[in-house]
């Protein structure tokens, strides 16, 4: 009890000075009104009241209080909270109507409460990104594909549907504009893949057998699906970005407008341009990629030009030319339409034609080589 008593006549010695708030015990009594300039009283009388290690509730007792403004309010919360860091317990009892009503209108807002949705197994996660990646993207890219068939076949026989010069316009830009880079990549890698097969064979006697790892390497596999990198690295983020400018422009509604189908319009070009040209840029990956190797031999291994091209003409094959044509076709769809999808796809503005170029650039090629592998299986 003594303790007691010297708990009470040190917090009314602190609030002896005012008529607005005392403690009785454990009660802390409002009386009058609370508002901002009494806030800074009561912060500091409860300060003193949180030194007390005998404290463990607090009351707080309304009936008294005659009126609360809305800093009255989040003083009142500010203190309960207070008291609470410290492990003691604050109700609060009492208050006229009218004083609830305003505590309820100020008081401050509950912490967000955190969600107790149990976290999503890997199969889930798995199966949700599966479907949204067959509803969402390969769906969508099976109907562009299917769009674009049927006008690439009915265009082909109905001149007055076809853009004058359009055709040779795309021409020029896929596939005559792209020859240098594709003459220079394929001189090199053929030379680089000579020296290396080179410094093996040598060993073993065998050199006359690089002609057979070029030959056969460059027109089976190497010479088409660099042609087809290159092309996608160009063509197929140039596409995006001429249809995503397209519609962020509103181009294309104003092409839906007059009655035209954009698909119609921007893609069966590129397409006939794409599989016109790729033939032709095949060969002269081909070609040049077969003499940078027939540089590498004659220089590392003395192989004279006379015995590499009798060599050559042993092992090429009608079937290598033949698949070289297949892939080339296949190639060139996989290039439009890649970039065509993520062209239609943009919504808004700049940012989303940047993202739409540089993610149609590495699904085209990386498509290219997941084509090339497939086709490499069911070929040889």
């Amino acid at each position: 009890m003594p303790a007691g008593k010297q708990k009470r006549t040190k917090y009314n010695n602190h609030s002896a000075d005012n008529n607005f708030f005392r403690m009785e015990g454990s009660n802390l009594l409002f009386m009058k009104e609370l508002k901002t300039e009494q806030c800074d009283d009561l912060i500091n009388f409860i300060r003193q009241m949180m030194d007390d290690p005998e404290l463990d509730l607090v009351k707080f007792d309304l009936s008294g209080l005659e009126d609360i403004d809305s800093a009255g309010v989040i003083t009142i919360f500010f203190a309960k909270q207070m008291l609470a860091d410290k492990n003691i317990k604050v109700e609060i009892v009492g208050g006229s109507p009218q004083i609830c009503k305003k505590i309820e209108l100020f008081r401050p807002g509950q912490k967000e409460i955190k969600s107790t949705v149990p976290k999503k197994k890997i199969f889930e996660l798995v199966g949700e990104k599966t479907h949204q990646l067959f509803s969402s993207y390969i769906y969508d890219f099976l109907i562009l594909g299917s769009s674009v068939s049927y006008y690439a076949i009915r265009d082909l026989f109905n001149r007055k549907s076809r853009r004058k010069g359009e055709f040779l316009t795309q021409s020029v830009l896929i596939g005559v504009n792209a020859v240098w880079i594709i003459v220079l990549m394929s001189y090199i890698i053929g030379l680089v893949i000579a020296l290396h097969s080179a410094a093996q064979l040598r060993d073993f006697g065998a050199d006359i057998f690089i002609v057979d790892i070029i030959v056969i390497g460059t027109m089976r596999q190497m010479g088409p699906l660099i042609a087809a990198i290159l092309v996608a690295g160009r063509s197929s983020s140039a596409i995006a970005a001429e249809i995503a400018t397209m519609k962020v422009t509103t181009e294309l509604d104003a092409l839906k407008t007059m009655g035209l189908d954009p698909v119609r319009f921007v893609v069966i070009p590129k397409i006939y341009a794409c599989m016109f040209t790729m033939p032709f840029l095949i060969i002269l990956a081909n070609t040049f990629g077969i003499a940078g190797g027939a540089t590498a031999a004659y220089s590392y291994l003395n192989l004279p030009p006379e015995i590499f091209t009798n060599r050559m003409s042993e092992i090429v094959q009608n079937k290598d030319l033949f698949t070289g044509l297949v892939k080339s076709q296949v190639y060139a769809w996989i290039i439009v339409l890649t970039g065509a999808f993520y062209g239609f796809r943009v919504e808004r503005g700049a940012e989303d034609v940047g993202r739409a170029t540089t993610v149609a650039v590495v699904v085209a090629i990386s498509l290219v080589i997941l084509a090339d592998s497939i086709l490499g299986l069911l070929f040889y």
